[in-house]
């Protein structure tokens, strides 16, 4: 749990809008989540207190988030995945194919560097990279501080690209509409089995790679059925975001979501707020 990975610590956590040179640092929490109990007898107390604490404070953030998106008729999708498995191949293939159709604004989440974000920076979206150094997940709280500086307008959807990671992800809401887990034919069958909390939190699954699939040993009907035992209720769609084979039902999911003009927008919802 991450009050034993420390990644509810985020005081490492810097923000990087592709194209400006400077960073944003992340605030601490308050000193009592800093806290580490030395009594033996108490820890695993505080353990538990501590996490209630970390995703209480997520949540309320995350309802706060909820709220902008909906006020501004925003659409953002929180896309999590192990390393590897292709999103920010995806969002690249995404944001060139819909330029145009509607405005895009994407959040990137990694330990380290803006690799991701310059790729996505190629397109000409707007894109605000979050390091979150130690960290193995973006918070609600980290989502909020990226869309300041994103301002995105009304009507548009906002990619979130978390940290690959298929644990701690699936614990902390985001605020977002709908969360898409991708898994990689090269990965093996078996992830929904292994991790069931990511697929049970997911509306939608993408399984990317399939091009691969004559040279991989992965069974597509298995890792949906295994899937289906955490969430019945979860679509799949099969693509290769290399090869384009498949993308267009992603496009049409896509479109099914995006908003249209809506009564009392909200322009420039985040960027008036402290």
């Amino acid at each position: 749990m991450c009050a034993t990975c420390g990644c509810d610590q985020p005081g490492s956590a810097v923000f990087t809008k592709v194209g400006e040179p400077h960073f944003k640092p992340l605030a601490q929490f308050e000193n009592a989540h800093h806290q580490h109990p030395h009594d033996p007898t108490d820890r695993q107390k505080r353990k538990i207190e501590l996490e209630r604490d970390v995703l209480n404070k997520n949540n309320l953030a995350a309802k706060h988030n909820r709220f902008h998106f909906d006020q501004a008729g925003m659409i953002a999708l929180n896309l999590v995945s192990s390393p590897g498995s292709g999103k920010t191949t995806l969002l690249e293939a995404t944001l060139s194919a819909t330029k145009g159709q509607f405005h895009s604004y994407v959040i990137e989440g990694d330990q380290q560097t803006t690799r991701d974000a310059d790729r996505i920076a190629a397109t000409g979206c707007e894109v605000v990279q979050i390091n979150t150094g130690k960290g193995c997940h973006l918070d609600a709280d980290m989502v909020h501080r990226a869309l300041h500086q994103l301002n995105p307008q009304p009507n548009s959807v906002v990619f979130i690209e978390n940290v690959g990671n298929l644990v701690c992800p699936a614990m902390f809401d985001l605020g977002e509409k709908k969360r898409v887990a991708i898994i990689s034919v090269t990965e093996g069958d078996d992830k929904p089995l292994k991790y069931p909390d990511m697929f049970e939190s997911s509306q939608l699954c993408i399984i990317n790679k399939i091009d691969l699939l004559p040279y991989v040993n992965f069974n597509v009907a298995l890792a949906k059925q295994y899937a289906r035992m955490a969430n019945p209720d979860i679509e799949f769609i099969e693509l290769s975001a290399t090869t384009g084979k498949g993308l267009n039902r992603w496009y049409k999911w896509l479109d099914e979501l995006v908003p249209g003009t809506r009564q009392n927008q909200v322009a420039g919802v985040f960027a008036d707020e402290v």
